[in-house]
């Protein structure tokens, strides 16, 4: 015998679940989609609030440490039709680098002593910068690999990043496209030499950048 109660029991979560319904129809679109079709040509600047390197580099053997830099600046010149001919520079703020530990931080940015060398970056260190000069497209269509030069600790060395579309729209009034890539490079290339071999060589660099059409 179903009871008033235990109808109640049955019908509450189907009442709950139609009431959900237009909530669910009415929920925004993500604006950006990948679909390649919504990249138009012309200049783009990178948006800074969302825009990020992470780099990572292995610990005494351990385990794998993290790190960001942000605000990074960026300008891309696209023509979808002729994604050879694309054009990327990138400025990054090293003297803003952040980890999870404020001592290490200031261990990044700490001056030599004794009038040695500083471990890593040192005070007041110069942006480091990327230049492209060359981009060679995917057999995909979404991902290409791009050539460049890295300016890093006054030392300038080539790198290559391989890079992969994410996603293209018109997202807080501006058409915005957005990338992701990696690379790998060693810092003692940089004359960035603290810690080795105990620190790794070798650091892992993944980029997130949104950039919005300026033209």
């Amino acid at each position: 015998m179903i009871t008033v109660r235990t109808a109640f029991t049955l019908a509450a979560p189907l009442a709950l679940a139609l009431a959900a319904t237009p909530m669910i129809a009415q929920a925004p679109a993500v604006p950006g989609q990948p679909d390649k079709a919504r990249v138009t040509a012309g200049n783009y600047a990178a948006d800074p609030n969302h825009s990020l390197v992470a780099w990572s580099v292995n610990h005494l053997g351990f385990n794998d440490y993290f790190g960001l830099f942000g605000d990074v600046s960026a300008k891309l010149t696209l023509d979808p039709a002729n994604l050879s001919a694309a054009k990327v520079t990138a400025t990054i703020p090293v003297s803003k680098v952040l980890t999870a530990n404020a001592g290490l931080n200031a261990h990044l940015l700490r001056p030599g002593t004794e009038g040695k060398k500083p471990d890593f970056f040192g005070p007041n260190p110069a942006d480091a910068t990327f230049t492209s000069t060359s981009v060679t497209p995917g057999a995909d269509g979404t991902s290409a690999t791009i050539a460049g030069n890295l300016t890093l600790n006054g030392v300038t060395t080539p790198v290559s990043i391989a890079a992969r579309f994410i996603g293209a729209g018109k997202g807080w009034g501006k058409e915005t496209v957005g990338f992701e890539g990696t690379t790998t490079l060693k810092r003692s290339d940089f004359g960035v030499n603290g810690a080795l071999p105990l620190v790794s060589d070798e650091v892992k660099l993944n980029i997130t950048i949104a950039f919005e059409k300026t033209a």
